[in-house]
């Protein structure tokens, strides 16, 4: 599982690139009233790509290091930051985000102007965005603190 812990770790990044680049494009093409493009698709396109993998090796993590058992004990656990955060609130933001994600690139398919479709990239992929950053378990936040780079 170590291995799985990595990849998940690694993969952080390849979200975090992709919805910014995604986010950057909405606010130049929204403010910049310029049309949607190919680069645009695509950038959102990784971004919804790179979420799924994400999930997919999250949920690996989740039932297999032991966080889904210990939902059996939820209030003793919500008493321990760690504890709550990867049973409770990392899963349910992640989740959360990965869902704006898919209606966010589904929405801005069916925008029928530019400027609609660079508005709902803004919306969507920023709350998105938001969301994931406040859910990963950074370094300096004391009590969930991860590594940047997990090599081990």
């Amino acid at each position: 599982m170590q291995a799985i812990l990595v990849i998940h770790n690694l993969l952080r990044w390849a979200v975090v690139l992709f919805g910014v680049w995604t986010l950057i494009n909405g606010l130049t093409g929204y403010f910049g009233k310029r049309s949607f493009t190919a680069n645009d698709n695509r950038s959102n396109l990784f971004f919804m790509i790179s979420c799924d993998i994400q999930l997919l090796v999250g949920l690996i993590l989740y039932f297999n290091n032991g966080w889904f058992a210990r939902l059996k004990d939820l209030g003793n656990n919500m008493k321990d930051p760690y504890t709550r955060f990867f049973t409770m609130e990392h899963l349910t933001m992640m989740l959360v985000a990965w869902v704006l994600v898919h209606v966010g690139r589904a929405t801005v398919k069916k925008a029928g102007t530019d400027v609609a479709k660079h508005k709902k990239m803004l919306i969507f992929f920023g709350l998105a965005i938001i969301l994931i950053l406040a859910s990963i378990p950074w370094p300096f936040r004391e009590a969930i603190a991860r590594p940047l780079f997990r090599t081990s």
